[in-house]
């Protein structure tokens, strides 16, 4: 089975975010091609794309519905295959390690100091530490071989 690919548009030419949201899915469409797939979740793929393909939205809410289908695919690729797109742990590490790490550690400081201000220290501190497990977790979908060529951005 073939995943299909989204049709080429001449009526977003105009319009410069939606033509790089529009150009980023057919990317990431591309991408999946080259990957072995599932009959399943190619079935679902090639629907998602077959609704982009016979919207006749323009404009904002076609930006809008193109981003809700790209979501919807790689949210689907990671739940079922544990495929992510690059960056993406590194992403969701940041903030938990800014909120996880970062406000107990600047917390402590700033009492420690009695200066409560120091709290940004902790913060940009735990944003490193999420930096770093992010990056460890990204690299261990690499070798695994389980990171697409696609950045979301």
């Amino acid at each position: 089975m073939n995943i299909i690919e989204p049709k080429e548009r001449s009526d977003i030419s105009e319009d410069v975010k939606l033509s790089k949201i529009y150009t980023r899915f057919q990317k990431l469409i591309r991408k999946l091609i080259e990957r072995e797939l599932p009959d399943n979740i190619i079935e679902t793929i090639n629907k998602e794309v077959e609704d982009l393909n016979t919207t006749s939205f323009i404009g904002k809410k076609l930006r809008k519905l193109t981003l809700q289908k790209q979501t919807k695919i790689l949210n689907l690729l990671k739940k079922e295959l544990k495929i992510v797109p690059k960056n993406h742990y590194r992403s969701i590490w940041l903030a938990l390690g800014m909120s996880v790490f970062g406000l107990p550690i600047g917390i402590v400081y700033g009492t420690i100091i009695g200066n409560m201000g120091m709290l940004g220290t902790g913060v940009g501190l735990g944003m490193c530490i999420g930096l770093f497990l992010g990056a460890g977790m990204d690299k261990k979908a690499l070798k695994e071989g389980r990171q697409l060529d696609f950045e979301t951005y």
